[in-house]
């Protein structure tokens, strides 16, 4: 039986973090009212001058830097010609000869201790298009986003595995929000990613006929869609039936792609370099003064948090995908010797009070010594995981100490032993047969006993003390 495997290439673009558009002065704001944002430049009239926009070109310089690219010297931009509505000018101003970076690489993790370096062909700085707005009668376009600054970011087919290429997307992601490149908002099109995909019999370095596909507004319908090319391609392949070179959309709906249009080859947009801009030189000053400005990518911080905090790679890879997470993780994690319980607490109720809430670490209001007051009282038998998760939420909620919150709500945790056993007789007399299905050898039955001697105290009691006591005071009734 022939085996096969696909080859896979990305193209993604990632809209860039300034103020303004790439050539003229209007916002980069287009989830305004329709057509607001737009003026003679970025609408290609007649006698405008386009002027490049200084910080777009150093976002594009630092992302080029920190994905290992050589740095062309003489950067030219180019007309990229083709009609759509929803392009303006019915060209796009783009870099095709001498694009910004190339040769360069993203390291990835793919599992415990296994990184795979994926090529990146070029980098390059481009304007966007508009939006078209579908009716069922008619279509509108909306210009607001035409000449908003991108940069394109071309792999390698280095990529063996639809869940290569989703790992390789997150990890960029990441390193572009490091960056504070890119904001990187799949829902509002500041990235989006086109994936181009053959199919070889494993063993051969020749590489199969390719298809693009579009149309994918996440990571995993990029996954999918992958998933369904492949297997696509694979049954063409086994039936001796022909690939065609073509764009095909996804269709999130149906799972599965169709037909869009035969693949353009780079001479069918007639490159021609951009005679109302001049060739951009960095200087050298310019770019170590980029380099000296990129800290810690999330990678680096992986490793060093799982060698520094003995973390597993899940917890690692949890805590960097947050930057002032892993940053109060860092700070908090210093002074204290119960790493694992403060990593519990940030992925546990912290977690899900920033998930209820609807709003990012940076948001919450917390210090490091109220974190590090919650789990001495939580060692100390103070706080149950119940009770510890209410002084929590009062404690992010009302930006009061620990202590504030137990006083003002009447929570401890009971651990008085005296105190527990009366209840523990009390819970064992109204529950008989659960003691003697325990007695049988149904161990579970003492589960239910700890919860209803918890439901007595209202969730207050320490739950392995009261385990411990019914333990023995079941073994005594033998």
């Amino acid at each position: 039986m022939i085996d096969f495997e696909p080859v896979i290439g990305l193209e993604i673009h990632v809209q860039l973090k300034t103020k303004t558009k790439i050539f003229c002065s209007c916002l980069n704001e287009f989830t305004l009212e329709p057509n607001k944002n737009i003026c003679p430049v970025c609408l290609g009239l007649p006698g405008v001058l386009p002027v490049l926009n200084k910080k777009a070109f150093r976002l594009a310089l630092k992302a080029a830097l920190a994905l290992n690219c050589k740095i062309n010297k003489n950067i030219v931009f180019d007309r990229k010609n083709y009609f759509y509505p929803d392009l303006p000018k019915n060209y796009q101003i783009s870099e095709y000869f001498s694009p910004l970076g190339e040769n360069g690489y993203l390291e990835i993790i793919l599992k415990e201790d296994q990184i795979k370096k994926i090529r990146i062909k070029r980098i390059h700085l481009e304007e966007d298009a508009g939006k078209l707005i579908h009716t069922e009668k008619f279509s509108l376009i909306d210009y607001n986003r035409a000449g908003a600054p991108l940069i394109e970011i071309v792999t390698e087919p280095d990529i063996f595995s639809p869940d290569e290429a989703f790992k390789f997307l997150q990890q960029l992601k990441l390193l572009l929000q490091y960056l504070e490149v890119s904001d990187c908002d799949m829902e509002k099109g500041f990235l989006r990613c086109d994936a181009n995909i053959s199919v070889r019999k494993k063993g051969e370095a020749k590489l199969g006929v390719k298809t693009e596909i579009k149309n994918m507004n996440s990571f995993k319908a990029v996954k999918s869609a992958l998933e369904y090319e492949f297997k696509r391609q694979v049954e063409l392949l086994k039936e001796n039936k022909e690939i065609i070179q073509e764009t095909r959309l996804w269709d999130e709906a149906k799972q599965k792609t169709f037909s869009m249009r035969k693949k353009e080859e780079a001479h069918d947009y007639r490159y021609f370099p951009e005679p109302d801009l001049p060739v951009f030189t960095p200087q050298d000053e310019e770019i170590e003064s980029i380099k000296s400005e990129i800290k810690e990518l999330p990678l680096q911080k992986l490793l060093r948090f799982k060698s520094t905090f003995n973390l597993t790679l899940g917890e690692a890879e949890f805590l960097i995908q947050d930057r002032e997470m892993a940053e109060f993780f860092e700070e908090t994690a210093k002074n204290t010797s119960f790493v694992k319980d403060l990593y519990n607490l940030l992925k546990g109720p912290i977690s899900e009070y920033l998930n209820q809430n609807k709003i990012s670490f940076k948001q919450v209001k917390i210090s490091s010594s109220n974190i590090l007051k919650i789990i001495e009282l939580k060692n100390k038998g103070k706080l149950n995981n119940i009770q510890v998760k209410e002084v929590l939420f009062g404690v992010l909620k009302e930006n009061k100490s620990p202590e504030e919150i137990m006083r003002e709500k009447g929570i401890e945790q009971i651990s008085d032993e005296s105190k527990l056993l009366q209840i523990v007789e009390d819970v064992m007399k109204r529950n008989l047969q659960a003691c003697i299905d325990y007695k049988k050898g149904k161990k579970s039955a003492i589960m239910f006993l700890v919860g209803q001697v918890m439901k007595e105290t209202r969730g207050k009691a320490n739950p392995n003390l009261v385990r411990e006591i019914l333990e023995r005071r079941l073994k005594n009734e033998d």
